[in-house]
């Protein structure tokens, strides 16, 4: 589904983190999955989908990313944890 999306992988829990923003969330997410593209993810093993929104507009996705990404680690770790405590993989729940 093509609809801007801020969202949240993990190595494992409470391990790395990494935030982004896209356009089309299930593709990303796969690309991040099978370290399709070189980066963070691939480097660090953060496969695991653990949090993620979706926006109306791009420029609002873009905002909240620079927001989260701005705060602190804790601040990451407390948002996963308030709507995914057992850091379960949400990719199966995206409409492929």
């Amino acid at each position: 589904m093509k609809q801007p999306a801020v969202y949240i992988m993990a190595s494992k829990r409470n391990g790395t983190v990494y935030t982004g923003v896209t356009s089309n969330l299930s593709q990303r997410i796969h690309q991040h999955r099978e370290s399709l593209t070189p980066g963070f993810t691939a480097r660090y093993g953060c496969k695991t989908l653990v949090w993620y929104e979706y926006y109306e507009r791009m420029d609002e996705a873009i905002a909240r990313e620079k927001q989260i990404k701005a705060g602190s680690r804790l601040k990451k770790l407390a948002l996963i944890e308030a709507t995914n405590p057992t850091w379960r993989d949400l990719y199966d729940e995206l409409a492929l």
